[in-house]
């Protein structure tokens, strides 16, 4: 049997179902093309093993996300096949800590944009396409996969409102744009519909005109990233370790909070308007930065202090 057929057919039952399956597909793809290529017939727990023992190290997080990928892969096969073994919940551990998030400075940012916009390629979309990406990301806080599944109609120009249709649970949002990033939007459009001789309708485009995907966008911010110094460079296409993408979202939520605290704002307040822009499921999500941000959480601190010493 070949496993990437049946990795495509899952992939595809799933999604109908409306899970986003952008990470898992990544991660589901190299187990089976491993699968494919050791003459597999049937998934077991050894082959599973061997694969994981097969990639580059990473923390327990990743491998026991790996893992759970190429597991909940092996039960829906197993359900078609008994021969096809699951492995045991639980056999690889993951114990998984949340990022602590790079905050980027102003001249970070910058300077990301700039030498996204010189990235090579045979007529300059690659650069063009990355560097609107990554500015559209920290202008707006979206998740890289938003970002990547907008069309060119999601774009209300007149009105300056961003429809969002991919968001995580397949939620939905509206976003009003600042008119600067709107402009830098048009700007973009036009050099692009340029460039390829056509109107797109995916927003963001590699050189051949497809919609970028993830894994590309990702490479790219990690080569501009490591090309500025803020990632060590790497051989053979590796991403290395360092800021990342998401990054760019995080900055955006602790920019807006920082705000809302220096020009005296009830937070409490504010915070359900920074939840629904962010697409956050609970508030509960979007406190997290508070803790995650050590000026934050000292001027929550200083502000809850502040009120009780006028209670008293």
């Amino acid at each position: 049997m070949s496993f990437l057929a049946e990795q495509n057919r899952y992939i595809s039952i799933r999604r109908r179902l409306g899970a986003d399956l952008s990470t898992d597909e990544r991660i589901l793809r190299r187990f089976t093309s491993f699968a494919d290529n050791t003459g597999a017939e049937y998934v077991d727990t050894r082959l599973i093993m061997r694969w994981l023992e097969s990639l580059p190290s990473a923390s327990a997080g990743t491998r026991g996300a790996r893992f759970r990928v190429a597991r909940q892969f092996a039960l829906w096969l197993h359900g078609m096949d008994p021969r096809h073994e699951v492995p045991p919940q639980g056999l690889v551990p993951a114990y998984v800590q949340r990022a602590h998030p790079h905050i980027y400075s102003d001249a970070e940012i910058i300077t990301i944009v700039e030498h996204a916009r010189m990235l090579p390629s045979v007529y300059g979309m690659r650069g063009l396409t990355s560097s609107t990406l990554f500015g559209l990301i920290a202008a707006t806080g979206l998740r890289i996969n938003e970002a990547l599944g907008l069309d060119q109609s999601d774009l209300d120009v007149e009105t300056g409102v961003l429809r969002v249709r991919f968001g995580k649970l397949g939620k939905e949002r509206l976003l009003p744009l600042d008119q600067t990033v709107v402009h830098q939007l048009e700007i973009y459009r036009r050099e692009r519909d340029r460039l390829m001789g056509h109107r797109s309708e995916p927003m963001f485009v590699t050189c051949d005109g497809h919609r970028l995907g993830d894994c590309g966008a990702r490479y790219n911010f990690a080569l501009v990233c490591q090309q500025i110094g803020l990632r060590p460079r790497q051989d053979n296409k590796r991403h290395g370790r360092g800021p990342r993408i998401h990054d760019l979202r995080h900055t955006f939520a602790v920019r807006t909070l920082l705000n809302w605290y220096r020009s005296g704002q009830d937070v409490g307040r504010e915070m359900i308007k920074l939840t629904t822009w962010l697409g956050h499921a609970s508030p509960a999500n979007t406190y997290w930065y508070l803790e995650a941000v050590p000026e934050l959480l000292e001027l929550a601190s200083a502000r809850i202090t502040g009120a009780a010493e006028e209670e008293q």
